[in-house]
């Protein structure tokens, strides 16, 4: 960090975070920690554990160890309660109600009143046009348009988005990372993303997972324009530039 650069506050801390899933020992004692402001890549090879991560800070898998929000605790708080205390999740195969229209599934992410419609149709016009059409009907990338807009809908401080552009159209993808951009102004986000190209846009700082631990938490640029440390704990040749 520069001289100059204001010192960041840690927004959420996760400490000795162990999951089990069956005989499977998936989150061998993650830790890390999350500055306010901007966007976090949570990064890492195939199967090591990245979901899993944030569906443990959800409290949507079975979880050990401390996780806190703004020096909070929540990890003994039920998934409804984490979301109530400002956390939004964007899961990675979007999970939008198929049946349900465009408005349907933005009504139900509501919380308190306070739905910001106005901001999420700016960012998402095509939402606007789309209002009354069922949600299952939608190309991939209308929705995961539908599933940010859930989590922009209200207030979050936190942001956890997992594989926003998976599977879409290169043209697609810039209009995601475009988003995500923007919303970074508005919340912190923790982000996991293959697409380097995508990580290296956004991303101020980056934590890589391995087997369940985490191997390295840094700026996210060193990393990823050193092709030998992306070999090495992303598995890919290159870096990203």
């Amino acid at each position: 960090m520069s001289a100059l650069e204001p010192e960041r506050r840690t927004l959420l801390a996760v400490d000795d975070l162990h999951v089990h899933l069956g005989a499977s020992h998936v989150l061998q004692g993650v830790s890390f920690a999350v500055a306010e402001g901007g966007v976090t890549a949570l990064l890492g090879r195939n199967g090591v554990g990245k979901t899993t991560t944030l569906r443990a800070i959800m409290g949507l898998s079975p979880r050990r160890g401390r996780v806190t929000l703004a020096g909070e605790e929540i990890a003994k708080l039920p998934t409804h309660r984490i979301v109530r205390r400002g956390v939004g999740y964007v899961p990675e195969d979007r999970d939008v109600f198929a049946g349900l229209t465009v408005e349907e599934n933005l009504r139900l992410a509501e919380r308190n009143g306070t739905a910001r419609y106005d901001l999420v149709y700016g960012l998402f016009p095509e939402l606007r046009e789309r209002a009354g059409q069922r949600a299952g009907t939608l190309s991939g990338g209308q929705q995961q348009m539908v599933a940010i807009a859930r989590a922009l809908l209200n207030e979050n401080r936190l942001l956890l988005i997992d594989e926003p552009t998976k599977g879409l159209a290169p043209l697609l993808v810039t209009e995601v990372a475009r988003v995500l951009e923007q919303a970074s102004e508005l919340a912190t986000i923790l982000l996991v993303e293959q697409n380097l190209g995508v990580v290296h846009r956004l991303a101020r700082d980056a934590i890589v997972v391995d087997q369940g631990r985490v191997v390295h938490t840094g700026p996210a640029r060193p990393l990823l324009e050193d092709p030998a440390l992306v070999r090495r704990f992303l598995g890919v040749s290159g870096a990203a530039v």
